[in-house]
Order: structure tokens, then sequence, then C-alpha cells
């Protein structure tokens, strides 16, 4: 069995997804996410000019080696682009062999540690009211775990908050829209916010907040000790993790459990975080940190330290990425909780897929490699078009984390 043809398909059913098809020369093929919000088309150009050529007429039964292949024999390694390309083969490799064995991935890793996984939803308001009014409807559509943002009085836009009523997409069309930020005002706003929130729904529910990295290491302990009367699930992306040791500074300030790296290319990235026990959740996602292969190397380190995972799963990923995350989660032994951002009923068209919702679990069936295909000719009526994310700024105009 050899690999025939790789296709790379760009398509935009209201937001961008690349996707690679990887067909072999028995007619079998395999599906894999190579989304990177903002630089699609830098990941379709990687692909399909420096990997596709050198795949054509392997065996793509050989996951491991060509892994290998692809990070170690490029040289320069790591970073955005490349892992995303390597994870979209290493995605469609699995599915490959899940559908030549006749069983879904989550059994050629090991089968199942659960019957499904507890994921988060995202409940957003313009307001407090707003943002509570949110968190209780998705408690009544079945939601455990519920991620809280909501505007802050004073700044005109604020991350996690969408413009009209329903799920938050912050990419936008054109080029990127600036925000602007205060730092004082959210640290004075967000702990009313959660008062107002844990007084709404309880003791039981799991309640998560993001920072998205806006933080310096101070004001995320200042947030995260002022947070803890309310029990959070977790504080996430509290400040940039680039320096590593900051979350040092973070952990001897408070007991509110931390978790980072949706931004995380590699395990090297986490490697302290981990090592010292400086979170206590991974985020690094299936489709930008080198696919199954890589993911599984960096949720086996973290299990050493009791770091489970809380892998990203925003609409930034396309319903193969997410099948590929149920797949992953429904056998990772440390697993602690996975993001949900529903696709609109489009993007479920073009990608149909067997993972569900059901009472604050996503599930799916007995079914060959991933799980999810793609209707191509669906897809081809849906052309690319040029999105980015917002970019933050100070009062004072300078550039800030967004």
């Amino acid at each position: 069995m050899k690999i025939e043809r790789i296709d790379i398909i760009v398509t935009c059913p209201g937001r961008n997804f690349v996707t690679v098809k990887v067909v072999t020369s028995d007619g079998v093929h395999g599906l894999g996410d190579a989304t990177l919000n903002g630089r699609e088309l830098a990941v379709h150009a990687y692909l399909q000019e420096h990997v596709v050529p050198c795949l054509i007429g392997r065996d793509p039964r050989n996951i491991e080696d060509i892994w290998q292949y692809l990070y170690r024999g490029a040289y320069w390694r790591r970073g955005p682009v490349t892992m995303t390309a390597i994870a979209a083969i290493d995605m469609a490799l699995w599915d490959i062999k899940g559908k030549l064995a006749d069983m879904p991935v989550y059994q050629l890793l090991g089968g199942k540690s659960r019957d499904g996984l507890m994921v988060y939803g995202h409940a957003n308001g313009r307001d407090h009211a707003e943002a509570v009014d949110a968190v209780l409807k998705h408690q009544e559509e079945g939601y455990k775990a519920i991620r809280v943002q909501s505007g802050v009085p004073g700044l005109e836009k604020t991350y996690g908050v969408g413009k009209t009523q329903g799920y938050y997409e912050p990419a936008e069309k054109g080029l990127p829209p600036e925000e602007p930020w205060d730092t004082a005002l959210y640290l004075r706003h967000t702990p009313e916010l959660f008062r107002k929130v844990r007084e709404a729904v309880g003791p039981d529910a799991h309640l998560l907040h993001d920072a998205h990295h806006r933080l310096t290491p101070i004001e995320a302990a200042q947030l995260g000790k002022s947070l803890e009367p309310y029990r959070l699930f977790w504080i996430e992306d509290a400040t940039p993790a680039e320096n590593q040791e900051s979350f040092r500074l973070i952990r001897q300030h408070t007991t509110t459990p931390l978790a980072v790296g949706e931004v995380f290319n590699a395990i090297w990235d986490c490697n302290q975080l981990i090592r010292e026990q400086l979170v206590d959740y991974i985020r690094a996602t299936i489709v930008h940190a080198g696919g199954i292969t890589h993911v599984r190397r960096i949720a086996d380190y973290a299990a050493m330290y009791q770091v489970r995972t809380g892998f990203h799963g925003a609409t930034d990923l396309s319903p193969v990425c997410m099948a590929a995350a149920v797949n992953f989660g429904l056998w990772v032994p440390n697993f602690g909780i996975q993001e949900l951002m529903p696709h609109s009923p489009l993007t479920d068209a073009v990608f149909p897929h067997n993972y569900r919702f059901e009472q604050g679990y996503l599930v799916m069936d007995e079914v060959p490699g991933l799980g999810v295909e793609i209707d191509e000719t669906l897809a081809a009526q849906y052309p690319y078009e040029r999105a980015y994310l917002p970019v933050a700024r100070l009062r004072d105009g300078s550039m800030w984390n967004w």
C-alpha cells in the first residue's frame, strides 16, 4: 500500500478551514485538519510545496516514521505552520489506519478510558446580567461546565463577547480589527461577575474563565486569589507562557487551578510548566501540536506530574480535528475536560461526523477511523475569504496581547 495522492481542500462555510485528504493506492482515504486561524494559506503552501511531494509513494501505515521524517528531516523544526502541517498528515494517517483495521482510532490507541468527554461551553454576555442568563441557558442545555466571559464597563469591546447573540466567533473578514484593553478595569470587574454567577448557579456547576494572555504574572496572581471564593475549575491563559517560569509567581499566590497551551506547538513549549507542576491542565490542541502522535507524548509526560488535558476546541478547529480530539479524549487516561464551541449547521453539513453532544458530554459510536468525512461538492461552493483575529491596544495606543 502506498500514498497515491494528497488533496488540500480550502473551504469557507462561514469561516475558513484547510483539510488534507490522503488517498492510498488501495482507495482508502484519511482526513486531517490543517487550519491555522488567520494564516490558513501559509499552511496550504507549506503542505503543497514542501510536504506532499515528499510523501507520494510512501507506506501510509508507517505513521511514526512519517512523523519523524516531517519533523526531524526538515531541519527547521516546530512553529505553528510546520506543526499544523505535520498534524494534518498525522491525523489523516491515523484515520486510514483505523479504516484499515475497521476500528475507531481510540481503539488503536488502547481503547476507551471513559464513555464520554465532559465538555465546557461558552456563556458570554455584554454585561453581568446577560452573562448570568447565558450560564443558566447552558445549564438547561445540559452543560456541567461553562466558561464565563462578560463585557467590561468602559471598554467598547471585550474578548469572548460577540457583536450579536449566539456563539462568539473572533475571526473577522478583511484586515485585523483593533480592540482597546484596560487591565485595571478588567480586574475590578471580573470577581464581581463570578460572585453573581456562582450565586445564580449554586455550588455544583464547574465555572471556567479565559484571561487570554492579557495579564502580567502578578496581575494573574491577583485575579486567581480574588476568584478563590467562587471555586473556579480553572483560569485559562492567565499570562503569556513563553516564559514558563512566570507561572511560578502565580502559583505562590493562588490555589485557583491554571490551564494553558492552546498556542503551544510542541512538548518543549510546556516542559517546565509540566515538570514543575506550574499548571493543572494542558490545552495543546491536536491540529497545532503535531497531531495525535505528538500530543500523545505531551499527555503521557503530563500524566507523570498529575497534569490533565483540557484541549482547545473552538470553531477555528474543523470537525476533523474535533473528531480526532474525541477519539483521543476517550482514550487518554489523564483526561480533564474538552472545550466545545459547536460549529454552524453549514459547517456540520460540509463535515458530517459521528461525535455528538449528550447531556454535557461528547460521545461517539464504534465507527472506523476518526468518524468524520468531507462533502467536497458542498465545500467547493464556499471559497476562501481572508479573515483575521483582532489585535489589542492599550488606551495609550501601544500593542498588547490579544
